[in-house]
């Protein structure tokens, strides 16, 4: 993508890049404006019956909220790492900070199925209200994209390890790398909407 500018009559010529494949960007907007319509259909419904949602995060564990988001900003940042490294012609080193970011997002998905487990063993589900079925449908989509990014991740870290992408070929890398960061940004603006704001 080029872009120019002019200035005093000459122009310069700014180069913008945006790593990853144009595809996966498609992908990432789709994503996004996708969980945006369900962010405004829960708000939406949350709208109709305010009570009801009050007492339905009344339930919810906004510490378990809190953690997930902590595990999933981690994994972003080791994720980050492994892109620096590898464009420093350490993919040994950027595999690992991969291998990081996997056991960090598996922290999340850990503490998120820990949460469903005790809110069904305390007897709440799709079935319940709105509010439960809006949260878990919401929070179990989100749940099988950062499934989706940790398989990516573990694709990426594999051919990472033999040596597949380097300094000047880390397009696989670079994507799978923004997949990951959109999955976290969902959740930092999910966070808040289901488990703070009233």
């Amino acid at each position: 993508m080029h872009s120019q500018i002019a200035n005093n009559n000459s122009q310069v010529t700014i180069n913008i890049e945006l790593p990853g494949d144009l595809v996966v960007w498609f992908l990432i907007l789709l994503e996004i404006t996708t969980f945006a319509l369900m962010f405004l259909a829960f708000s939406w419904v949350r709208g109709y019956d305010k009570e009801l949602f009050l007492a339905g995060q009344q339930v919810l564990h906004p510490l378990a909220g809190l953690i997930n988001t902590i595990a999933l900003l981690t994994a972003s940042g080791f994720v980050a790492q492994a892109v620096i490294d590898n464009r420093r012609n350490k993919q040994n080193q950027a595999a690992l900070w991969l291998f990081a970011g996997m056991a960090s997002a598996l922290v999340y998905v850990v503490v998120k199925c820990w949460e469903y487990w005790q809110l069904g063993s305390a007897g709440y589900g799709l079935e319940n209200n709105q509010f439960f079925m809006v949260y878990f449908l919401l929070t179990g989509f989100h749940l099988l994209h950062v499934l989706l990014g940790l398989s990516f991740l573990i694709i990426i870290a594999r051919k990472l390890r033999r040596g597949g992408y380097g300094p000047d070929d880390a397009l696989g890398l670079e994507s799978g790398a923004c997949y990951w960061h959109m999955v976290d940004l969902i959740w930092v603006m999910l966070f808040p909407i289901v488990y703070v704001i009233h």
